[in-house]
């Protein structure tokens, strides 16, 4: 260990004692206390620790979770330097416990008051070893996740433990399938050290689920995903003081972002014979201790930070005085089976030696009791009864004096029964939202503080840094008059040809240039859509406003406790279709929040409705996030819940919830909205089974020019693979209501110069291979349309009947248009104007008849005017 100054340990003590932030040095610095600036170290983390516990009411309380543990399978695609719980298939049974075993573990361990059910398992086998491929295909599992998924509703439903999986790294998509099923997870992040992971002969070398930068996104995707998360370092397995450091940094960072991490664990190497790092050197007890204390002191009295009790020898007053306030799961049952030559204390033990240090042991759940309490979104309806039967409802620790039994684990039986403001279709052009923003503004986006810091330090930061402003938010600064016209040329030449930079630089055009650029678009127009203007005479049917998502740009989602929160039942939305219907409409366009108390089969029973009550209606619907958050209730694939989809009624999808298609983006816009790669699997697939759909981008809030034009690439990519995009819309963001604008991050939506710019940019990038490109009149107003008509739009997208998202975030356009209203609005450019079908063929006559007499809208979405207004 690298020695370091006395007086640098002094001035990073004080700072600590006055409570000051600690930077990454002067936590580096105290990693080497030892002696009385130890002591001194471990005052203060205890201090912090001892407000922490105070503030949520358990003030001299340490934790613990009585628990089983069950070693699914001890087979792993990973290779790690010091594990001896991971083996190889001639040296077990059975690649994996088979459900009765598991069921036996969990049933001893109900009996003996056990809540927990820890399942442990390597990093996805089947990967490396055939006989975990084979185990799984003779017993009809798709993968481990798959049958860690099963085992754990075997558990809740026979047992009445719950389970906390630690499955290895786990995707986005996998976190959405087991989250019902388990109401914590973790993963040890051990360490930051890229050098431990890349260099032959370290700890973690070939072995590729330990890249920290894998295991960063999978604490960030837990956190997006609102799931209770456990991680923690693992000390003295050849990283630094500074890797250290910088690996609790980094859980800090994460924590601070998404507020999903529950506990951090700091766990000491312990040498195990048969490794191949049998000859290295226990951590030292006091390092262990110094560890601890820091971690305390950066991540601040609201974390809960662990040490596990048969790691630390008899040290426990040490690791007490360092900061913990919880010694992990504790089995009556099992052994551990990580370090198996390290028997776990008696409980009774256990309490003994915290009662010497002053403190209380106490049982909690394997959720921690402020997540307990909080409920959504961090517990999954499905694990209501079952958490709610075994916790305090008062402090959300465990009932001692219950023994778990088994519930039913099922769908939710709520969903479809109308509650809330269902009216708010209508009401939201008169009497409007109820509040600005969620009482729970503060919180349930993540931290603003941490948001800010993933920002491009030259973007802008709030509404009052841009107003006015040009250009995009960081949008990569104008273009020279030459490039520019270097650019114009090369449109005119080559459109689909344009180079990045090229396609930056038309962005900034202005004045003449910007109607030179939209001339060019427009004769594109003209050859590949014609002179028609289209619009299709369509119905929104928001089936909730429910969800529990955390987009930071969305104004529309509600909790169900919220005034403006609503639900129709199917009943209300097979009404709205048929009316729809009766006025001539030829679409149904369906999309909602992310309920979490829909039941799997919700997407598909909407849809059949629809069918039902209107067979010839075009159901477009569902977004790429709903269609995730389908499979993962169902356990399908996407192909799978695509064709049940089909099936059901749906016949094409929204290419909606892309916003922006680059993920440092969307990781600022969205907490828990699906990643770029999920988008693009879903749409692609879709168009693989014969669902076609839209492509969208949603910009001018904190992304630049760059990040447009990268975007409608991509899309342009896609639809050469695929060919499965009938259009491309452009949305800009509305930002009166949008949390992030309230918040300070976003920029208010794009300027009319960028406006007119992007759309002909679209137009121009996207010629060859989507033919149709729309403008939102909701978004835009009808100026603005009007403009962008002669720059290469030839759509106005539909009647819409009930536009209740843009409204919500601060539209004022209206939430429906006439037919009239909209030949009007086209009838400038002195183009034909045509009502299409979804494939943007012509309606029957008599659609066309009945859209006629209604003029494209349902009477009971219209407004009544007052006889002031007459």
């Amino acid at each position: 260990m690298t020695l370091v100054s006395d007086s640098a340990l002094r001035r990073a003590l004080a700072r600590a004692r006055d409570g000051k932030a600690l930077d990454l040095t002067e936590a580096a610095v105290l990693l080497h206390a030892r002696g009385d600036h130890l002591n001194t170290l471990l005052e203060h983390a205890s201090r912090v620790r001892d407000a922490g516990l105070a503030a949520v009411g358990r003030p001299g309380v340490i934790t613990y979770s009585r628990k089983v543990f069950i070693p699914l399978t001890r087979l792993c695609r990973d290779k790690c330097g010091y594990c001896t719980f991971a083996t190889a298939p001639h040296k077990v049974p059975s690649a994996f416990l088979s459900p009765d075993e598991v069921l036996e573990i969990a049933r001893q361990g109900a009996a003996m008051g056990c809540k927990e059910a820890l399942f442990t398992l390597g990093d996805r086998p089947e990967d490396r070893w055939r006989q975990a491929r084979e185990w799984l295909d003779a017993h009809g599992y798709d993968d481990t996740l798959s049958y860690v998924r099963a085992m754990a509703v075997r558990v809740l439903e026979e047992t009445g433990l719950l389970p906390h999986l630690n499955p290895g790294v786990l995707g986005w998509r996998d976190l959405q399938r087991l989250k019902p099923v388990a109401p914590s997870m973790g993963m040890m992040l051990e360490t930051t050290s890229r050098r431990l992971f890349e260099e032959k002969g370290q700890a973690h070398y070939g072995s590729p689920d330990k890249d920290p930068a894998v295991r960063l996104r999978v604490l960030e995707d837990a956190g997006r995903s609102n799931v209770p998360f456990t991680t923690g370092i693992l000390i003295g397995i050849g990283e630094t003081v500074e890797d250290r450091a910088e690996s609790i940094f980094a859980i800090r960072r994460v924590a601070r972002e998404y507020g999903g991490v529950q506990e951090v664990i700091v766990q000491n190497f312990r040498a195990k014979p048969d490794t191949a790092m049998r000859g290295m050197p226990d951590a030292d007890l006091e390092e262990l201790a110094a560890t601890i204390a820091v971690t305390r002191l950066v991540l601040g009295p609201r974390m809960r930070v662990q040490a596990p009790p048969n790691l630390v020898d008899a040290e426990y007053e040490l690791m007490i005085r360092a900061g913990i306030d919880d010694w992990g799961g504790v089995s009556p049952l099992t052994p551990d089976h990580v370090n198996p030559e390290r028997p776990w204390p008696q409980i009774d033990a256990l309490a003994d030696r915290t009662a010497e240090a002053g403190f209380r042991l106490r049982e909690r759940l394997t959720i921690y009791p402020e997540y307990v309490l909080a409920g959504e979104p961090w517990l999954d309806p499905r694990l209501f009864a079952h958490v709610q039967a075994l916790a305090d409802p008062e402090t959300g620790l465990a009932r001692e004096d219950v023994t778990p039994r088994g519930l039913p684990w099922q769908e939710p039986d709520g969903g479809f029964t109308a509650s809330g403001r269902v009216d708010l279709h209508v009401e939201v052009d008169t009497t409007g939202r109820t509040h600005d923003r969620r009482d729970d503004f503060d919180h349930v986006y993540g931290d603003w503080d941490a948001l800010r810091d993933r920002l491009d330090p030259d973007a802008a930061t709030g509404p009052a840094a841009t107003a006015g402003a040009g250009t995009g938010a960081g949008s990569g600064g104008g273009a020279t008059p030459a490039g520019l016209r270097q650019a114009l040329r090369q449109a005119e030449r080559d459109p689909a040809g344009l180079s990045e930079d090229e396609a930056v630089a038309l962005l900034s055009a202005d004045g003449p240039a910007l109607d030179e650029l939209a001339a060019i678009a427009d004769d594109l127009r003209r050859r590949s859509a014609g002179d028609d203007v289209t619009y299709v005479v369509n119905r929104n049917i928001n089936f909730t406003n429910v969800c529990y998502t955390g987009c930071r740009f969305c104004a529309f989602a509600q909790r169900r406790t919220d005034a403006d929160a609503y639900t129709l039942s199917l009943a209300q939305v097979a009404d709205r279709a048929e009316e729809a219907w009766l006025a001539g409409a030829t679409e149904v366009c369906m999309q909602g929040g992310i309920h979490p108390d829909m039941p799997g089969t919700a997407y598909f029973d909407i849809a059949r409705a629809v069918k039902e009550r209107t067979p010839d209606m075009h159901v477009h619907a569902f977004s790429p996030m709903e269609v995730v958050n389908g499979a993962s209730r169902a356990d399908l694939s996407i192909e799978e819940w695509l064709h049940a989809a089909k099936e059901a009624g749906v016949d094409s999808l929204p290419g909606t919830a892309a916003e922006i298609l680059d993920d440092d983006v969307r990781w600022v816009l969205t907490k828990g909205k699906l990643p770029t790669a999920e988008w693009i699997d879903v749409v692609t697939t879709a168009h693989r089974v014969g669902l076609p759909t839209t492509s969208t981008m949603m910009y001018g809030h904190v992304d630049t020019h760059r990040h447009w034009v990268r975007h409608i690439k991509l899309i342009r990519r896609l639809q050469e693979e695929t060919g499965g995009f009938s259009e491309f819309v452009l949305l800009p963001f509305v930002h009166t209501s949008a949390p992030i604008y309230l918040a300070g991050i976003a920029r208010p939506g794009p300027t009319a110069q960028e406006n007119r710019a992007v759309h002909a940019l679209a137009r121009i990038l996207l010629h060859g291979a989507i033919s149709n490109i729309q403008c939102s009149w909701v978004k835009l107003g009808g100026d603005l349309c009007r403009q962008v008509l002669d720059g290469g739009v030839n759509d106005l997208g539909g009647t819409l009947m009930e536009e209740t998202i843009s409204r919500m975030a601060g539209s004022e356009n209206g939430s429906y248009k006439t037919i009239s209203e909209l030949r009007a609005m086209a009838g400038a450019t002195g183009r034909p104007v045509r009502q299409r079908t979804t494939e943007y063929g012509r309606p029957g006559e008599e659609r066309l008849a009945a859209s006629a007499a209604s003029d494209g809208v349902c009477q009971s979405v219209r407004r009544v005017l007052p006889m002031a207004e007459i």
